[in-house]
């Protein structure tokens, strides 16, 4: 994801290794490259502009598209929007020490950006960030995520909830790791511009509450059969 919602940095609190899955299938309309923020006119998207990708064409191959300036129309649009925030210029000066390092693709811009708000709330356990492209472990779907667990010696694989429409969670069971889905609490905090929402890029966290915010990335999880009868 590229400056992504709260809920992602849950996922990382919680790992003792966290690997970014990085040479999967780019996807349209995602999050890989674009995320919303608050501010007085509604949520709009910032968007990191792209190359033409073609089918199958996965997102450490997807290049970024600077033909126009969009790093500092970026920089100006969370500016104007967080002008008041308590913490608004410490928010601009993380996004700036992203934005002035020369990535070329999507996979290498958006998991600076992650690691950059890991490192700003100082969250995650002491261990290893991971690139999947970098393990050397081919196939897809359930088969290649339990590889991974088992590459790495997983006893427990902590996920998003969009896992539940691909996962064979028997097979997991069956090769001891258990899977958990996050239980999203979506903590509210100090907002501006109207009611509060957990939908938008942790960046609006770190404009409002500063380096403080990480007391709101909080959530558990819960095992796969709960979660599944939960919803």
């Amino acid at each position: 994801m590229f400056f992504p919602w709260v809920g992602l940095l849950e996922q990382m609190r919680l790992a003792d290794v966290f690997v970014h899955y990085d040479d999967v299938q780019f996807s349209k309309g995602g999050f890989t490259n674009r995320v919303q923020i608050k501010t007085a006119q509604g949520a709009p998207w910032l968007t990191v502009p792209l190359h033409h990708t073609a089918l199958g064409q996965t997102i450490a191959e997807t290049r970024t598209d600077d033909r126009s300036n969009w790093r500092r129309k970026h920089l100006e649009t969370l500016r104007q929007a967080y002008a008041h925030a308590p913490f608004g210029d410490e928010m601009i000066q993380l996004v700036r020490a992203v934005y002035d390092q020369p990535f070329a693709t999507l996979a290498a811009i958006s998991t600076a950006s992650i690691e950059a708000l890991r490192d700003y709330f100082e969250i995650g356990k002491p261990g290893e960030f991971l690139c999947s492209s970098r393990l050397g472990i081919g196939g897809s779907g359930t088969e290649r995520v339990l590889a991974i667990c088992r590459q790495l010696g997983a006893q427990r694989y902590v996920t998003g909830h969009g896992a539940r429409e691909y996962l064979d969670h028997a097979a997991f069971d069956a090769a001891g790791v258990r899977v958990e889905y996050l239980d999203y609490q979506k903590r509210g905090y100090p907002q501006q511009h109207g009611p509060f929402t957990p939908f938008v890029s942790a960046l609006d966290l770190a404009a409002n509450c500063g380096r403080e915010g990480r007391e709101v990335i909080a959530s558990g999880a819960v095992y796969w059969k709960d979660f599944l009868q939960r919803t």
